[in-house]
C-alpha cells in the first residue's frame, strides 16, 4: 500500500531557498554580534528625521506651527481631557485655553504691551504660572523665566538683563518682591496675582482676570513670523558669573517638547512634573511635552520624596522627569512594602549616577531610565534610547551627519581648548575625556543671550578644524566611549553643579568678597561621596588683623544666594595660591577637599539645622561621610 506521501508528495523548495534561510540567519547573528545597537539606533533616528521631515514640510507650506497653535488645537479638538491636574484639582485643555485668554484680554485692555515685549514671571509651580505664560505668549510676548530661588542683586540683575516692560509676580513671593521693589527700575510696571496689594503703584492681576473675557485675542498677535523668532528667555548659569538670560526660540521649544514622544511616551500617558517650571526641563521638555503628546500631566508645587510614589498611585501616573538628586533622594528614603506597586513606565531626565541607578531599578520595578543631554542654550541634544546604564546618549555616523559635534582636548591649567602648531584644535581618542564643541549652521543655530553680546561671542569657537567654522562650547566634557556611548565626565570653567542646579563660582565669590572681612574668596566644588555633583567650598583670606564673623558670613550667603549656591564648606587660608597666569589655583584645592584630618588650616561647615556656620571636626567629617548629616 502507497503512503500519503506517494500519493500527495510534498512540493520540493527551490535549491536556493534554504541557502538563503542560512544567509539571512547569518546576517542576523553577525548583526547581533558586531551592531548590537543598529535597530534601535535605526528606530530612534527614524523618528527624529520623521519629526524634522513634518517641520520642513510645514516651513514648505510657508507655515509656521508654534507649540502654542498646537495647544489651541487640542483645546478645541479634545475640550474636556485632563491637561493639568494640581492638588487634586482639575484643569481640562479648555479651561487652560480660556483662562489664559483672560490674562491675554487683561493686558490687551489695559494697552500695557505690544507684540514683541518681554514680560518676566517669578512664580513657582502652580497652574497660573502656565496661564499666564499662555496669555502673554497669545499676545505675542516674550515670557522670562525667573529662578525663585535667585535672590536680590542676582534677580534684579536677572530683571535688568532681560529689560521686561512688565514683572508677573505669584501671590507666595511678595516676600522677594518686597526685598527688590525699592531698586527695581521705574520703567517696569509690577503685576501681582492677588485682588489687592499693599505695595505702592502695584498692578493687582487676580480681579482683573475675574472680570475679563474669555474670547480669544486677534490672531495676529500670536501668530509667529518665524520658528526662530524668541519666545522664552530661560535664565542659566552658564560658565561664570551671574545668570545669563538665554534665548529660546519657538523651534528650539518645538524640538524640547519631541523630547518625551522621541522616548517613547503616547497620549495616554499621565506625566508627573515636580521639577521647577522655570527650568527648561520642565517647562519645555514637561509641559511642551504634553502638549505635544495631547497628554495629561500632574503638577506638584515642590518636589516630595515622601509623597511621591503615593502621587504616582494616586493619579495613576506613567511618566516621571528627574534630575539625578531627585533619583538619590527616593532611594534614600526608609523602605516600604508595596513600592513596585505603581504604573510608572518611564523616567525621563539626566544626571542619575550609576549606582543610584541601578538601585532605582531594582527598588522600583521595571521603569525605563531615559537619561538625556541638553544645555537650555545649547544646539545639540543626545538622548539615552537603549537604557545603557550611565550613558548620556549615543551617537552614530547618520545623527553626526545631522547634528555635526566633537570632542576635542582641553587644558585644564590655561583653562581653554588645546591648538596644535598649525592653531587648530585636536579631537581626543575614544575612551579619553574632551570637551563638548557642536558646530552651529542653519539648522543647528545658537541664539545667545538676551542683552548680551559678549557673553554669546564667549560661547562660541571659532576656527576650530578650519578657517570659517563656528561651534557651540557647552562647557562640558564628556567621554565617548567604543560602542559610540556617551558619558558626561565634568564641568569646566568656574562652575560646578549641586542639588541639579549650576552655581557659577564667581557669584558666590563676589557676594562673600562684600563682607568687609574678607580680603579675596575662592569658590570651587568638592565630591562628597554618595552625592550628585559637587558642593560649594570657599577658600578665603581675611583682612589684616581682621577676624572670621561667622555669624555674618551665615547672614550673608543665605540673604543673598540660592540656597543650593551657599557654600557647605569654608577653609581659610593665609595666602591665595594663584596659577602662571594669575589666576586663582583651584585643583590643589579640590583635590585636598575638606578633610581635617589632612588640612591644617581652619574648616568650618554649614549646618542648617544650627543655622550656623560650625567648626568642621573629625567626628563631624566622619557624619558627612557615611551620610547621617543630612547636606
Amino acid at each position: 500500500m502507497r503512503g500519503w506521501d506517494d500519493l500527495y508528495p510534498l512540493p520540493m523548495p527551490p535549491s536556493w531557498v534554504p541557502g538563503a534561510a542560512v544567509g539571512i540567519l547569518s546576517l542576523h547573528f553577525i548583526q547581533k554580534l558586531l551592531f548590537p545597537y543598529f535597530w534601535a539606533d535605526f528606530r530612534y533616528l527614524l523618528k527624529v528625521l520623521t519629526y524634522g521631515a513634518r517641520m520642513e514640510m510645514y516651513r514648505l507650506q510657508g507655515r509656521v506651527v508654534t507649540v502654542l497653535d498646537k495647544f489651541v488645537k487640542l483645546a478645541e479638538k479634545q475640550p474636556h481631557k485632563p491637561f493639568i491636574i494640581y492638588e487634586g484639582t482639575v484643569h481640562t485643555y479648555r479651561d487652560v485655553d480660556r483662562r489664559s485668554n483672560r490674562i491675554a484680554q487683561v493686558f490687551l485692555q489695559h494697552k500695557a504691551l505690544k507684540k514683541g515685549d518681554t514680560v518676566a514671571l517669578l512664580m513657582g509651580n502652580e497652574p497660573d504660572f502656565i496661564h499666564v505664560w499662555f496669555g502673554l505668549a497669545k499676545l505675542g510676548c516674550v515670557v522670562a523665566f525667573l529662578n525663585f530661588n535667585v535672590r536680590f542683586r542676582s534677580l534684579l540683575h536677572c530683571v535688568s538683563s532681560c529689560e521686561p516692560k512688565i514683572l508677573v509676580v505669584g501671590a507666595d513671593l511678595l516676600g522677594t518682591l518686597e526685598e527688590i521693589l525699592p531698586k527695581l527700575q521705574k520703567d517696569v510696571s509690577v503685576w501681582i496675582m492677588a485682588k489687592d496689594s499693599t505695595f505702592p503703584n502695584v498692578h493687582t492681576l487676580l480681579d482683573k482676570i475675574e472680570a475679563a473675557s474669555e474670547d480669544p485675542v486677534p490672531v495676529n498677535r500670536c501668530s509667529a513670523n518665524s520658528l526662530k523668532s524668541a519666545v522664552l528667555y530661560i535664565f542659566t548659569s552658564g560658565t561664570t558669573g551671574l545668570p545669563k538670560a538665554a534665548v529660546i526660540s519657538h523651534l528650539q521649544v518645538l524640538k524640547g517638547a519631541a523630547g518625551l514622544w522621541a522616548f517613547g511616551a503616547t497620549s495616554e500617558d499621565i506625566i508627573y512634573i515636580t521639577l521647577p517650571l522655570y527650568h527648561s526641563a520642565a517647562s519645555l521638555l514637561g509641559i511642551g511635552g504634553c502638549i505635544q503628546l495631547g497628554a495629561t500631566c500632574v503638577l506638584k508645587k515642590k518636589f516630595t520624596a515622601s509623597q511621591f510614589w503615593n502621587d504616582c498611585r494616586r493619579y495613576n501616573v506613567t511618566v516621571i522627569q528627574y534630575i539625578g538628586e531627585l533619583c538619590r533622594y527616593l532611594c534614600n528614603q526608609p523602605v516600604k512594602e508595596g513600592e513596585k506597586n505603581h504604573k510608572v513606565r518611564l523616567a525621563v531626565g539626566n544626571g542619575v549616577r550609576n549606582d543610584v541607578w541601578r538601585e532605582f531599578l531594582d527598588r522600583f520595578g521595571a521603569v525605563k531610565i531615559c537619561e538625556f543631554y541638553g544645555a537650555t542654550e545649547g544646539n545639540i541634544c543626545f538622548m539615552n534610547h537603549t537604557g545603557k546604564i550611565g550613558s548620556v546618549g549615543r551617537t552614530n555616523f547618520f545623527y553626526k551627519l545631522f547634528f555635526p559635534f566633537d570632542l576635542i582636548k582641553y587644558d585644564f591649567q590655561k583653562d581653554e581648548p588645546i591648538r596644535n602648531k598649525h592653531g587648530w584644535c585636536e579631537k581626543v581618542k575614544k575612551g579619553e575625556a574632551g570637551l563638548l564643541i557642536s558646530k552651529v549652521n542653519a539648522k543647528n543655530p545658537f541664539f545667545g543671550y538676551a542683552g548680551n553680546k559678549r557673553h554669546t561671542e564667549k560661547k562660541l569657537l571659532c576656527e576650530v578644524f578650519k578657517k570659517g567654522d563656528l561651534y557651540f562650547n557647552t562647557g562640558d566634557l564628556m567621554v565617548q566611549d567604543h560602542d559610540n556611548f556617551l558619558y558626561f565626565w565634568d564641568r569646566i570653567g568656574d562652575t560646578f553643579r549641586w542639588k541639579g542646579e549650576n552655581v557659577a563660582t564667581t557669584e558666590v565669590s563676589d557676594v562673600i568678597a562684600m563682607l568687609d572681612f574678607i580680603q579675596e574668596a575662592n569658590v570651587y566644588g568638592v565630591s562628597v561621596p554618595d552625592h550628585e555633583g559637587k558642593s560649594g567650598m570657599a577658600s578665603l583670606i581675611l583682612k589684616h588683623n581682621a577676624s572670621l564673623d561667622l555669624d555674618q558670613m551665615y547672614k550673608q550667603v543665605v540673604t543673598y544666594l540660592p540656597s543650593y549656591a551657599c557654600p557647605l564648606f569654608l577653609r581659610v587660608q593665609e595666602k591665595m595660591e594663584m596659577t602662571g597666569t594669575f589666576k586663582q589655583q583651584k585643583f590643589q584645592l579640590v583635590d585636598e577637599g575638606f578633610n581635617p584630618s589632612t588640612i591644617t588650616d581652619p574648616l568650618y561647615f554649614l549646618d542648617n539645622s544650627k543655622k550656623a556656620y560650625v567648626l568642621l571636626t573629625k567626628e563631624l567629617h566622619e557624619m558627612i561621610l557615611s551620610g547621617k548629616m543630612k547636606l
